[in-house]
């Protein structure tokens, strides 16, 4: 997708370098705000293209809780565990809040991989964790855990990810509704310095 570079900096969470953002959308993106995408199972459902923000939210809350619903420009997993679909907020529907909220989750995602790889500083293995952590995005899990749920691994120390010509601050703001995937869900998403010699599992 084409990458709006003053929306990343504007909209974006902070703790992210803004290059892997860019490679985030343009991995896993859409470039409609409008975009709600469903899956059950292994099966893509059809749904009508939103020419509006009512008609994207109708379609969300038809399959909120029966299957996969990814929404907006980060393609956002939205309303798994929601019991009420009609608390399922527009927001997500708008891209500066979709790209906040979605980064903001994909930072936990990406911290989960980076803290597996136990923290390299190695930017030789960037890719391949930039990689998993994208692949862990697309299908909700990393490693047989689900990356939505799963606790956020030393935020105050990975979330100062450098950026650019400095360091961003820690992420602020209110604590992230985030989703889960369901058990019927299929799998379906800087100079870093760190010592290699702890990691165990598989090879980078």
């Amino acid at each position: 997708m084409p990458i709006d570079v003053d929306l990343i900096h504007r909209c974006a969470d902070p703790s992210l370098k803004p290059a892997i953002v860019e490679t985030f959308l343009k991995t896993v993106g859409s470039t409609d705000p409008l975009s709600v995408a469903v899956r059950s199972g292994n099966r893509i459902v059809l749904v009508p293209v939103a020419k509006t923000p009512d008609e994207a939210l109708a379609t969300i809350r038809a399959h909120v809780g029966h299957a996969v619903v990814r929404v907006g420009i980060t393609q956002y997993p939205v309303g798994i565990g929601i019991k009420d679909p009609s608390g399922i907020s527009p927001d997500l529907l708008d891209a500066c809040s979709n790209l906040r909220q979605g980064t903001s989750l994909f930072g936990k995602v990406w911290r989960i991989v980076l803290n597996w790889y136990g923290n390299p500083t190695d930017d030789s293995v960037l890719p391949q964790m930039l990689e998993d952590a994208i692949e862990a995005w697309k299908t909700g899990t990393f490693e047989g855990s689900s990356v939505f749920i799963a606790p956020d691994p030393s935020p105050s120390k990975l979330s100062r990810v450098e950026v650019e010509n400095g360091e961003a601050p820690p992420t602020a703001g209110e604590p992230l509704r985030t989703p889960s995937e369901t058990s019927t869900t299929p799998p379906c998403e800087a100079g870093i310095r760190v010592d290699l010699s702890g990691i165990g599992g598989r090879t980078p």
